[in-house]
């Protein structure tokens, strides 16, 4: 269909590896237990481990709450969380 963007497994695998490993990198840079932040995002320490271990996709709202709890807009998750994705070049 024209104009349709569709992504396939592999990518929808890269985008959820990418967020959980930079939901887990900035997490840990702010010093927080998993339990800190999901009281932070209002959210269950559960599920901050299934995010971060790409078990889930978080909605609208949860990755808001995600993002305010790690000290960052939305938009700068989003690009913390593309820039991860981009193919790394080989030296």
């Amino acid at each position: 269909m024209k104009g349709t963007w569709l992504m396939d497994n592999a990518q929808f695998d890269a985008v959820r590896e990418a967020f959980g490993k930079i939901l887990r990198t900035r997490r840990l840079a702010l010093e927080l237990s998993q339990e800190e932040l999901a009281g932070r995002a209002g959210i269950a320490m559960r599920y901050v481990s299934l995010l971060e271990g790409n078990k889930r996709q978080p909605t609208l709202t949860t990755l808001y709450g995600i993002a305010s709890a790690l000290e960052l807009t939305l938009g700068e998750f989003m690009t913390l969380i593309e820039n991860e994705m981009k193919p790394r070049r080989k030296r």
